[in-house]
């Protein structure tokens, strides 16, 4: 999944963004409201992380004109304000959570969880396809009810083709969800994942394979097919 992060203290936003990175999002960050608007606007992302106190133009006033140009994508508030006027504001100028400073990032990093859920329309803390079972509270999944070790970053490709399951994924979308903008569009770094996570849910001899390659369109994640009875 993808987020950015929009605040104007250096220290904070370092602390945000190698928390997110290490819990495998891809992460970019602006420190004002003029290049924050300008990436939120040029990029898809599935959680906005945006304070409200920002130099050139203010976290309400970004807010406001993304959902103005129709960007659904979800708003997390940051501010050292907690009156009821200010959560009321946020909350009408889109946003979709609010988070008082200062806050712990633990608390942080389980409601970026929560919108990325949302962002899919998926709000149960499980999600199971075939003998596979996902954990998105504890972020592990099993397959035959046994665990799959997987990095961060491949529990959350895991995650983003469960959320769609069925669908076919571009390797594009998967770069702008799951990797951030330094990726080389020339690298094999998508098919090197999908790879090593296919690889990692073959567990037992006996084993479908769940992640489907589909020529030139990308890859689905989707329960195996049962064989034709024999004649």
């Amino acid at each position: 999944m993808r987020v950015l992060v929009i605040e104007d203290s250096t220290r904070l936003q370092r602390a945000l963004l190698t928390a997110l990175q290490k819990s495998g999002y891809a992460v970019d960050g602006a420190g004002d409201g003029e290049e924050g608007l300008w990436l939120a606007d040029s990029h898809a992302y599935d959680v906005i992380v945006l304070d409200v106190m920002l130099p050139k133009r203010d976290g309400l006033s970004v807010l406001t004109e993304l959902r103005r140009r129709g960007k659904s994508v979800h708003v997390l508030l940051l501010t050292a304000r907690d009156t009821v006027a200010d959560r009321v504001a946020g909350l009408r100028a889109g946003a979709d959570d609010y988070l008082v400073k200062p806050f712990a990032l633990e608390e942080l990093l389980a409601r970026v969880a929560a919108l990325c859920r949302r962002a899919y329309g998926n709000k149960p803390t499980r999600l199971t396809v075939a003998d596979l079972e996902i954990d998105t509270l504890a972020r592990q999944a099993k397959r035959g009810g046994q665990m799959v070790s997987l990095t961060a970053r491949e529990y959350l490709l895991l995650e983003y083709l469960a959320q769609r399951w069925g669908e076919v994924v571009s390797r594009r979308e998967i770069e702008e969800h799951i990797y951030d903008g330094q990726v080389d569009p020339m690298s094999n770094v998508v098919d090197s994942a999908v790879c090593s996570v296919r690889k990692k849910l073959g567990v037992g001899p006996d084993a479908a394979p769940l992640i489907h390659t589909r020529r030139g369109l990308g890859y689905v994640l989707e329960a195996p097919t049962a064989p034709a009875p024999a004649r």
